[in-house]
């Protein structure tokens, strides 16, 4: 992280404040932690849901090209191990 430089006003602002404690350090350190932890979950269920839509994506492409091979693009019920193999290489990622 690179340094801010504060502005004059900013610096008597911090310096004088409002006369007003709002919180103590203590306090703040413990937002800031729950702050970060809030941040942290939203980036791992947003990148697990990111890798569930590209494996999606890929066992479509997987089924397409199989289905192409067999020469079945048109039959609904063709069964294409590769994609299914794709969308369940870790079951527990689709609940």
């Amino acid at each position: 992280m690179s340094k801010v430089e504060l502005t004059d006003f900013q610096k008597q602002f911090f310096a004088q404040g409002t006369g007003q404690q709002l919180f103590t350090s203590k306090e703040f350190e413990e937002r800031l932690a729950q702050a970060k932890a809030e941040i942290m979950a939203v980036a791992i269920q947003t990148t697990k849901q990111a890798i569930l839509i590209e494996r999606q994506a890929c066992a479509e492409m997987a089924y397409a090209y199989e289905a192409k091979l067999a020469g079945k693009e048109d039959d609904e019920n063709f069964n294409s191990p590769l994609a299914n193999d794709i969308l369940n290489r870790i079951p527990t990622q689709r609940q």
